[in-house]
Parts: C-alpha cells; sequence; structure tokens
C-alpha cells in the first residue's frame, strides 16, 4: 500500500478505537518499553498526544521518565515543516495549537543534537522500519538533524505492514517500533 492508502485506512482503524483500549494500549506499550536498552541517556524528545486524534498516549511514558529523573524535550510546530524543542520543566506551560497539539508556549530550547532517544507519532509502519506519518514532513525533517547515533521508536496501537511501497530519500527509517502485542527491531 501507498503512504495515502495507509493513512486513509489507519485513521479508520483509529476512530474504532474506544477511550479504555487507547488507555489499555498505551499502558501497555509503556510497559513494553522498559523493556528495551535505551534507559541509559539523558535527553529523550517525545511527542504529546493528540487525544482527538486518537493517538498512543504518552503519559505514561511521561511517568516513566519522570521518575528516572530524564530530561524530557518536547516538540512545538513552527513554520515550514519544522519543529522546536524545549525542555520539559514544572514551569512549562502547554497550550494546544491549531491541530489540537499540546506545545509548550515557550522555555528553554534544546537543539536536535542533544536527543539520545526520539518517540515517534506514526499512523502506520512496515516490517523494514519505514513509517507512516501525517504527510507534512515534521519528523522526518527533524530527525535529520539528530545525531546519527539517535534511537528512533514508533509507537502504534497496530501491527506492522508488509511494505510501504512509495519510501523515498526523505523518510527516516525506525529502529523499534513498540505495539501492545510485542517490540519490532529494524
Amino acid at each position: 500500500m501507498t503512504k495515502e492508502e495507509l493513512r486513509l485506512a489507519y485513521r479508520k482503524k483509529r476512530d474504532l478505537l474506544d477511550s479504555s483500549l487507547i488507555e489499555s494500549h498505551s499502558l501497555e506499550i509503556a510497559n513494553r518499553l522498559l523493556a528495551l536498552p535505551i534507559w541509559n541517556f539523558s535527553f529523550y524528545h517525545i511527542f504529546l498526544s493528540i487525544i482527538s486524534n486518537k493517538e498512543v498516549d504518552t503519559t505514561s511514558i511521561l511517568t516513566v521518565l519522570q521518575g528516572k529523573d530524564k530530561n524530557i524535550v518536547v516538540p512545538k510546530m513552527i513554520a515550514n515543516g519544522l519543529l522546536q524543542n524545549y525542555l520539559l520543566t514544572d514551569s512549562t506551560i502547554l497550550i494546544s495549537n491549531t491541530l489540537n497539539i499540546p506545545e509548550p508556549v515557550d522555555g528553554i530550547r534544546i537543539d536536535e543534537p542533544k536527543m539520545d532517544v526520539v518517540f515517534i507519532p506514526l499512523l502506520a509502519f512496515d516490517k523494514m522500519g519505514n513509517r507512516v506519518g501525517y504527510g507534512k514532513g515534521y519528523y522526518d525533517t527533524f530527525l535529520k538533524k539528530c545525531k546519527s547515533s539517535v534511537i528512533k521508536i514508533g509507537l502504534s496501537f497496530f501491527e506492522a505492514e508488509s511494505k510501504i511501497n512509495d519510501i523515498n530519500e526523505y523518510d527516516v527509517p525506525l529502529d523499534y517500533c513498540v505495539t501492545p502485542e510485542k517490540v519490532y527491531k529494524f
């Protein structure tokens, strides 16, 4: 399937999920993350979930990161498909943007090369670690600015597709994708 076909199919699949299933699957994903060899780093970039899009709820992952005293970095969308990244602190003010994405108003900027681990939103992924997002390229652009050793982890309610047909040179593959059922390593 193409990216556009997968976007349509997985938006429909997500629409069928109820809030209790989203909550339990999100917790299962957070628990699976605990088994990954990713906890000896400092800077963890994580998306803040769009509840209306029925994304994986990252609240439990945030709790784990806070409990492990990690530096948590959250994105803010700016013009031209770019993300600015801010340290999440007790004084960070979050406001939902026009797409209902919670974002920091301002704060301490963290440059991309500082990131050690990045948790990535997605709609679908394949068995080679390719992902389909919302199609604006924010994360692919962001990941290309990160150091080559950054660990890229997708979070998905659904299992892998066999292949995404229209991958191109701008797409940045994942290192892992975590679902409620299993961890994929690429």
